[in-house]
């Protein structure tokens, strides 16, 4: 395939959770295929690192202190693109907990964040390609927690669970209209939400889901970022619906 396929010059993609970890990576490696990067995120200094990297790359980006569970706010946001080609709803957060301790607040704190932030980002960003008549490309992000269990995961598997469930429904209401809707499941990935505050925990957890990869690693933001831009590029074209996975091969069905 040509490399011309993630050619995204003359575009404009929307990107949340963009202060760091897999938002940043997506939103640098999106204005290095041309497009034109809105950042959003509650996090303005990391925002504004991002903008650096991106602007001195030779890149465009506009920053927008959103938080995604604030529709109104993200409504705004959004509708400020002159125009939307790919929305990159990353913005999420971890907790972790026992079932028998979970309490309302937190399981209400992750889906707020986790859920409904990823679905009024989709929720906006398809209004707006309707009402402007343009095919685009909606990239969720879910997570290799939907497809196993784990202890304390309560919260942000059922969070990332009912992502894949928006991703796969939506993708069957809007395809007819040329807007593409698909999600990202990472596996283990360094970013500053899987680091540890106990180091030795933080090493005892990327060693053990080292092994369990047959590439021998854990993965980097970079890795999922470019899962993000084929999802958002021409090379996907008669992609929607579907769940990537790139997670070093942990979860291989037998």
């Amino acid at each position: 395939m040509a490399v011309s396929a993630y050619d995204l010059t003359g575009r404009t993609a929307f990107v949340t959770g963009a202060a760091g970890g897999i938002g940043r990576a997506s939103a640098i490696l999106l204005a290095r295929a041309g497009a034109t990067v809105h950042c959003a995120d509650l996090d303005m200094s990391g925002l504004d690192e991002t903008a650096r990297n991106i602007k001195e790359a030779g890149g465009t980006a506009h920053l927008h202190h959103v938080d995604v569970t604030d529709r109104h706010r993200l409504r705004r946001a959004v509708a400020s693109c002159e125009r939307l080609d790919v929305m990159a709803a990353i913005a999420g957060i971890m907790h972790s907990s026992p079932v028998l301790e979970t309490r309302d607040d937190d399981l209400d704190r992750v889906l707020n964040v986790n859920f409904k932030g990823v679905l009024y980002a989709c929720q906006e960003a398809a209004r707006l390609m309707l009402a402007r008549d343009s095919r685009g490309s909606i990239v969720t992000m879910a997570s290799g927690a939907v497809d196993t269990g784990g202890p304390g995961l309560l919260c942000y598997g059922a969070s990332k669970a009912a992502v894949v469930q928006l991703t796969k429904t939506l993708a069957t209401e809007v395809g007819r209209h040329g807007i593409r809707v698909n999600a990202v499941a990472p596996g283990w990935i360094r970013t500053p939400m899987t680091d540890r505050h106990d180091t030795e925990a933080q090493a005892h957890t990327e060693s053990l889901m080292a092994r369990m990869s047959p590439l021998g690693r854990v993965g980097e933001p970079e890795d999922i970022a470019h899962a993000v831009l084929y999802l958002a590029s021409d090379a996907s074209a008669f992609t929607t619906g579907q769940i990537l996975r790139p997670n070093g091969g942990v979860t291989m069905p037998w």
